[in-house]
C-alpha cells in the first residue's frame, strides 16, 4: 500500500505554548495528518491531552486528526471525541475486554477506526479485526513517552503485518509508531509502513525543513 507514505506530526513534541502555529507549520509543509496521543495516566505512565486540545485543533486546521486513545475503556470516550473533531480514533487491543465493540463505535460516528498494539502484544489480536480497520497502528516503542529509540524486533512483526494485511485487507493502511528518524523511516517503508506517525524528529528545529527531510529519507 506505500506507494504515497504518509506523515502524521505527533504533537506530543509540540511546543504546547505555540501549538496552533506549529500545527499550521505542519500543514503548510506538506504533512496529511495531526497525531494526538491521548494519555491517561494509568494505561500508559504519562498524562497528556484530551478533547479539548482536539476541539481547539479542530478549528485551526483542515488536516485529519488522527486521534491515538492511550487510554483504559477508550470506548467511554469515543464519542466525545468524536464530536469534538477527531478523523481517525485508534484503541489499543489491551485498553478494552471489548476492543470490536469499540472499533464499531467509531465506525458508527463515520470515523476511520484503527487497532493499535504494543510491542509485547501478538499480532495474532489484529487478524480477525483486520477487516473492520482502515488502520493498523503498531507501536515500535513501549507507548507513553516520547524520543525513545525503536525496538530492533518490530522490524520483523511490521514484515508479519503488512503480509497479514495484504490478506486479510489491503485497503488498510499500517501506522507505525515511536523512533522514527531519518535512518530507521526507510526501513519501516521498505518493510510496510504507509503511515509514518513522528514528533521528535519533526518539532525539534525547523518543521518544514524536517518534513522535507523526513520525505527525502526514504525516497525512492
Amino acid at each position: 500500500m506505500n506507494q504515497t507514505v504518509k506523515i502524521a506530526p505527533s504533537v506530543l513534541a509540540a511546543d504546547f505554548a505555540r501549538l496552533g502555529e506549529q500545527v499550521a507549520q505542519c500543514e503548510a509543509a506538506g504533512a496529511d495528518f495531526i497525531h494526538i496521543d491521548v494519555m491517561d495516566g494509568r494505561f500508559v505512565p504519562n498524562i497528556s491531552m484530551g478533547m479539548v486540545v482536539v476541539e481547539a485543533l479542530r478549528k485551526v486546521s483542515r488536516l485529519p486528526l488522527d486521534v491515538h486513545l492511550m487510554i483504559l475503556e477508550p470506548e467511554r470516550y469515543i464519542a466525545d471525541f468524536a464530536l469534538a473533531g477527531a478523523s481517525h480514533i485508534l484503541v489499543h487491543a489491551e485498553a478494552t475486554p471489548h476492543v470490536h465493540r469499540a472499533i464499531q463505535q467509531v465506525k458508527e460516528h463515520g470515523l476511520a477506526a484503527g487497532l493499535v498494539l504494543n510491542p509485547g502484544t501478538p499480532l495474532d489480536f489484529f487478524e480477525n479485526l483486520l477487516p473492520d480497520l482502515d488502520e493498523a497502528l503498531l507501536m515500535t516503542v513501549n507507548p507513553g513517552f516520547g524520543g525513545q529509540q525503536l525496538i530492533p524486533s518490530s522490524l520483523q512483526r511490521l514484515e508479519t503485518l503488512r503480509q497479514m494485511r495484504d490478506q486479510r485487507n489491503p485497503n488498510c493502511l499500517i501506522e507505525v509508531d515511536g523512533g522514527i528518524n531519518l535512518e530507521t523511516a526507510p526501513q519501516l517503508v521498505r518493510r510496510g509502513a504507509d503511515i509514518l506517525v513522528a514528533g521528535s524528529l519533526i518539532f525539534k528545529g525547523d518543521i518544514a525543513h524536517n518534513i522535507a527531510a523526513l520525505r527525502k529519507s526514504y525516497a525512492p
